[in-house]
């Protein structure tokens, strides 16, 4: 039997800059996911429903195949569309712990909220568009080909020519295939760079505040970091050329600076390029995050700017796919190319060949660059719940800088000890890490970092309460918050 849907569940604006094929989509998904239409449920047909919502079947017809493609719905031959017994949902719950029972003593202690907000680095797993995925990985095993044998060292072509084609359009990248390595994350792209071009005892500049992750690597090298401050307009090259030792290399986020979140100035990378000429240095660009920007347009990257091919390019699938594909790449300029593939021979497990054809095919494709830009929608409205919460729940107590791009925003709680209050938050169930311990040098500011791009909105208003809490347990009193307009 068929389900009948009112048609008041879906709401259409027909007066919106979203397409009604897209509003409905996003309308069954909601129905679908929220449980009011059953999975294994028969759904109307594309005609009926169309008539339904007065909209024209072939608007209808689209919004279904993207509900098949991303795993909502399923047909058959004969029988019509069916809800899906298993959700993609599904694949992101965490199996449930058996229950514990409770000692008396912990009555008192404070109420977690089972979550993971704010953490850094993840990604909006709910939206991802699994039901694509999972056809592009069957279609791909059906005929193996090269994909069973061990592949050529710096990766499969077709994900390099693929890399190349992201890069140049986005970020102004200037390279071959030829100069891309297909890495298992961004950490071994950091550890290759630091086998390839320092000796024990090279100095290298590293941002302060800075990725910690990317020094440790240079560290296990052998090279000495000398944190340099960053300010309004990124790493302070002119303080680094009067104080620090010359470089062997240079290690910068320009784009997004981590974990400051501001952009280097054009003028500032153009200072940053002459002091690595000069030096005989090589400049490291992690250029994360660098789809992500709500604002104003990003500046071209470092490498598309650099004359002299001084930059290596470090780039992952991290932010923009799954934490979980470990994929990574690097783009190395000419003179460095031997010595990186033969490094890269020896350096450590290499990346799946099936996972690297399929990334090739899901970038090839264009739904790479459609995930992107629906994920940029949706981080900006996570953002703008973010700094709503944050202004209603904290006040004046905290002092939110909101980056013009990536995914996380800083709250500064200058004269409280942001280490004791993200522990205070972690004893209530969210993750906010300090920023205190991202800094190398003495002159340390204190805050909580907050990704946000893996939030949904009631969560985040329920993390920023609960934060709230941590506050209020480390000042003994009530939050001072902002007084109603």
């Amino acid at each position: 039997m068929r389900t009948r849907l009112p048609p008041l569940l879906i709401v259409i604006d027909r007066a919106s800059a979203t397409p009604i094929k897209h509003q409905i989509y996003h309308g069954l998904r909601e129905l679908i996911v929220a449980g009011h239409i059953a999975r294994g449920a028969t759904l109307p047909s594309t005609r009926a429903f169309a008539a339904e919502l007065r909209v024209s079947r072939n608007t209808m017809i689209a919004a279904f195949e993207e509900l098949i493609g991303e795993g909502y719905v399923k047909t058959k031959s004969g029988a019509g569309s069916f809800v899906c017994e298993q959700l993609p949902e599904d694949l992101l719950a965490a199996p449930r712990a058996p229950a514990l029972r409770v000692k008396r003593s912990a009555v008192n202690r404070p109420p977690r909220i089972a979550t993971h907000a704010f953490a850094l680095g993840i990604p909006a797993l709910d939206e991802f568009p699994y039901g694509v995925w999972r056809r592009l990985v069957v279609k791909r095993w059906r005929r193996p080909g090269s994909l069973s044998g061990y592949g050529a060292t710096a990766g499969l072509r077709v994900l390099r020519e693929a890399i190349v084609d992201h890069v140049a359009s986005l970020r102004g990248v200037r390279c071959s295939a030829d100069q891309v390595i297909v890495v298992s994350g961004a950490h071994q792209a950091f550890d290759l760079v630091a086998r390839v071009t320092l000796d024990r005892g090279h100095t290298v500049w590293v941002e302060d505040p800075g990725y910690l992750g990317a020094g440790r690597a240079f560290r296990a090298a052998g090279g000495h970091l000398v944190p340099i401050p960053v300010d309004a307009e990124g790493i302070d090259v002119d303080h680094a050329a009067r104080t620090a030792s010359k470089p062997r290399l240079i290690f910068v986020t320009p784009s997004q600076q981590f974990p400051l979140g501001v952009t280097m100035s054009m003028v500032r990378r153009k200072r940053l390029l002459a002091a690595a000429n000069t030096a005989d240095a090589w400049i490291v660009e992690d250029d994360y995050d660098c789809e992500f920007r709500y604002e104003d347009r990003p500046l071209p990257s470092l490498q598309g700017l650099d004359d002299e091919q001084r930059v290596i390019y470090v780039g992952s699938f991290s932010k923009g796919l799954l934490p979980g594909l470990r994929l990574a790449y690097v783009i190395v300029p000419p003179s460095l190319l031997d010595s990186f593939i033969d490094m890269r021979a020896v350096s450590g497990s290499h990346a799946s060949l099936g996972d690297q054809a399929v990334v090739a095919d899901f970038m090839r494709d264009g739904h790479y660059a459609r995930h992107i830009r629906r994920m940029r929608e949706l981080y900006a409205h996570r953002r703008s719940c973010l700094i709503n919460a944050v202004h209603s729940e904290l006040g004046s107590s905290v002092r939110l800088d909101v980056p013009a791009g990536g995914t996380h925003a800083l709250a500064f709680v200058d004269g409280l000890d942001d280490a004791a209050l993200s522990s205070a938050a972690a004893d209530r169930g969210v993750i906010a890490l300090p920023l205190s311990a991202q800094y190398r040098g003495p002159d340390v500011r204190r805050g909580l970092m907050l990704g946000y791009g893996g939030v949904r909105e009631p969560i985040m208003s329920r993390a920023v309460r609960t934060l709230a809490e941590a506050f209020e347990s480390l000042t003994a009193g009530p939050m001072v918050r902002r007084s109603a307009s």
